[in-house]
């Protein structure tokens, strides 16, 4: 057993936390290969143009149809290939007691999600190859300028458009908790435009909070599971931490680096399309085939497998500064320790990740490293040390 977990948690909250990541560790496994194995095949095989081939030859075979159609066909694969997965997963999820969806809302949820990210992938398509075909030698300049351009768009256009197609939001009712976290915010001195409740409680018994989007897009967003499971000084410690977001600047400096990121896939991938290797293995003779938007996909995972580990890396450093504001914000560490063990029990946190699992996955540090964090600032500043458990 963890010293660092066992000091916080009772023995049956820490072999609860081992038997949920023993129940869901083949289902990650399986999520893993699937995700590489897929686009991977088909895309360094004429598999994948094939397939992309014969979608377009029902609307014609254009490139314009075969751009479209292919990627339809490519989404409407990874749907299927992806949905026993996804109900494994929601059935662990409900077994576990996470998960209140019913079947209707896991398959309105699906849709919902499928749809868009389906308009929204064939749309970036259709534009790369339009580009490509169009643009001269400096294609691959436009092509990066806008998807960097989609992605700060992105940025202005999920709170207001994406999320509300998935839960419903409301501003948080005049009350205690109101008075106390619009308290805070003036306090910070960070400009949000509102702090709203959403729905959660629909799908999942799991607590959480948010910042999104930023300027007159700006929002707090407290789960209502959180506003339900947690007490008043509770909440208004996630909020502390969520603000220090927003103080950071940690959205505008996100959408930025996801800009440049996105700039950079796109050169990666002009690159990849003009390697003669590469558009063999993929049966394709040139760039600006549309059949070659499965090799596109297929350098996209590659690049993703290789950027993850510093995307991750740079998650786990800011959101340990927004914790470090809290503490600086909050001054109250005793509450913000109590409330990781409350958010830890109620989401079945991983109390004891080996350091491969934290490196590779974990957008957070563990909770109990969190929990050492606060510590070691009330010992820094002479304010109570948070007791164990």
């Amino acid at each position: 057993m963890d010293y660092a977990a066992a000091q916080d948690f009772t023995p049956e909250q820490i072999e609860r936390a081992r038997a949920y990541k023993r129940d869901t560790r083949p289902l990650r496994l399986a999520s893993t290969l699937l995700s590489l194995a897929v686009p991977l095949v088909l895309g360094l095989t004429p598999a994948g143009a094939g397939l992309v081939e014969a979608a377009g030859d029902v609307g014609g075979g254009g490139w314009v149809a075969t751009a479209l159609l292919g990627s339809l066909a490519l989404s409407v694969l990874g749907l299927v290939l992806r949905m026993p997965l996804s109900m494994w997963g929601e059935t662990i999820s409900r077994r576990w007691g996470l998960s209140k969806r019913g079947w209707g809302l896991f398959a309105a949820d699906t849709a919902k999600g499928f749809g868009i990210g389906t308009v929204l992938t064939a749309a970036a398509v259709g534009g790369f190859y339009a580009l490509l075909r169009n643009g001269g030698g400096a294609w691959w300049v436009w092509a990066a300028l806008a998807a960097a351009a989609l992605a700060v768009l992105g940025s202005f256009v999920m709170p207001v458009l994406i999320e509300p197609l998935f839960n419903k939001f409301k501003p948080l009712p005049e009350g205690p908790l109101r008075q106390r976290l619009m308290a805070l915010v003036e306090q910070s001195g960070v400009p949000v435009k509102d702090i709203l409740v959403s729905d959660s409680s629909r799908r999942t018994t799991a607590a959480n909070a948010y910042v999104s989007g930023f300027g007159k897009t700006r929002r707090l967003v407290v789960w209502d599971t959180t506003t339900d499971s947690l007490d008043t000084d509770e909440v208004a410690a996630i909020a502390a931490h969520e603000l220090g977001h927003a103080a950071r600047r940690d959205v505008l400096v996100g959408t930025v680096l996801g800009a440049v990121g996105a700039a950079l896939g796109v050169l990666v991938l002009a690159a990849a399309l003009h390697w003669s290797p590469l558009l063999d293995a993929a049966g394709v003779h040139h760039a600006a085939d549309p059949r070659s938007q499965v090799l596109l996909r297929a350098v996209l995972v590659v690049i993703g497998l290789a950027g993850e580990p510093w995307g991750l890396a740079y998650s786990r450093y800011i959101e340990g500064r927004a914790d470090g504001y809290a503490l600086d914000l909050y001054r109250e560490p005793d509450t913000i320790v109590r409330m990781e063990r409350a958010l830890a029990v109620q989401n079945i946190a991983d109390l004891n990740p080996s350091r491969w699992e934290v490196l590779t996955r974990y957008t957070h540090p563990p909770i109990p490293e969190r929990i050492a964090h606060a510590r070691r600032w009330a010992a820094e500043t002479g304010v109570a040390i948070p007791k164990p458990l």
